[in-house]
Formats: structure tokens, C-alpha cells, sequence
């Protein structure tokens, strides 16, 4: 089970930045890239939610994740986000 965590993970990191970097290959003026995906959970344990975001355009990209979790001990989650500008000379 460890071990399919640590792939989703992995996943959950690598397929955003891959996706940004393909678009930042390709990227012409005007022209931009995208992807988003999201996850939501509420039950009887409790409620989550993840995202994951990236984008590139001639202007920069970024790139960010977060998630949370509450159940009845309390309230837990995180975020990371990184992005980059450039100027075109």
C-alpha cells in the first residue's frame, strides 16, 4: 500500500510539471497552457479536498497544489506553489 501512495504521489507532482513544461516548449505569443484537477470527500469520517494547478505562457508559468481535511479531531492541510515571470527582449 506504501508503495501506491508514493506512485500517486509521484503522479500527483510530476504530471502537472510535465504538462507545463511540454506547453512551455510550445508556447508562441498569446498562445498559453493549462491544467487543473481537483478532488472533494465528505462522509461520515469527515471532509477533504485536493487540487492540483499548473499554466505557462510566453509571460511565466506556475505551478501549485493544496489540500485539506477536517474530521472530528480537528482541521489539517497544506499548500506549495511556485511560478516564474520572464520578460521577452
Amino acid at each position: 500500500m506504501r508503495a501506491v501512495k508514493r506512485v500517486l504521489a509521484v503522479g500527483a507532482i510530476t504530471a502537472p510539471l510535465v504538462i507545463g513544461c511540454a506547453g512551455l516548449a510550445s508556447a508562441q505569443e498569446g498562445l498559453d497552457a493549462s491544467f487543473g484537477q481537483g478532488y472533494f470527500t465528505a462522509n461520515q469520517n469527515g471532509a477533504g479536498f485536493g487540487a492540483n494547478q499548473s499554466s505557462v505562457s510566453p509571460d511565466g508559468l506556475s505551478h501549485a497544489t493544496a489540500w485539506t481535511y477536517a474530521d472530528n479531531e480537528g482541521v489539517t492541510g497544506g499548500f506549495t506553489g511556485a511560478g516564474a515571470t520572464w520578460q521577452q527582449g
